[in-house]
């Protein structure tokens, strides 16, 4: 025989259900980490992107031009082919950054780590990188070569010598 339901279960069931999932929903949008940016062949000008976390973030044939990024969280950035033109990087964490084919011209690493950084055809054409770090950093012998030219300094970070990450005074 059927149980007769009364409509006072069903409304207070319903609001039951509704206060669950909202504060389960708070509770995994508090959790979840934030979703990466993405930049994929955009054009900055003169952007402020300092101190920001843009981790996993794509900058893929992107073309960033003044911008500020100096102390900013870059971890596993794609740069693919990506250009900075007078760029302020001062101090940012590129650890494991795919910066293949990227060309930093005029533009500022001075204390920035790039410890695991995939850049086998990066060009760094002008750019300073006192106190970069470049542990294990994959890196053509032409690009070494012009580093190694420039490279001084001891990252504040990591501690570790620049000259020494990219290996000069071993080849």
């Amino acid at each position: 025989m059927p149980t007769k339901i009364s409509s006072r279960v069903i409304s207070f069931a319903l609001s039951a259900i509704v206060f669950l999932t909202s504060l389960c929903a708070g509770f995994t949008s508090y959790l979840a980490p934030a979703l990466a940016d993405n930049y994929e062949k955009a054009t900055l000008f003169d952007e402020d992107l300092s101190s920001k976390d843009l981790s996993d973030s794509n900058f893929t044939l992107a073309t960033l031009r003044k911008c500020d990024l100096h102390g900013a969280t870059l971890v596993g950035l794609r740069l693919f082919r990506a250009k900075f033109l007078e760029v302020d990087l001062h101090g940012a964490d590129l650890r494991y950054a795919t910066l293949d084919s990227a060309l930093f011209s005029d533009s500022n690493l001075n204390d920035a780590n790039l410890e695991g950084a995939f850049a086998y055809h990066a060009r760094f054409e002008g750019t300073t990188i006192d106190g970069a770090d470049f542990t294990d950093v994959l890196l053509r012998d032409d690009a070494l070569k012009v580093l190694c030219e420039i490279a001084t300094g001891t990252n504040p970070t990591t501690g570790r010598n620049t000259r020494e990450t990219l290996m000069c005074d071993y080849r």
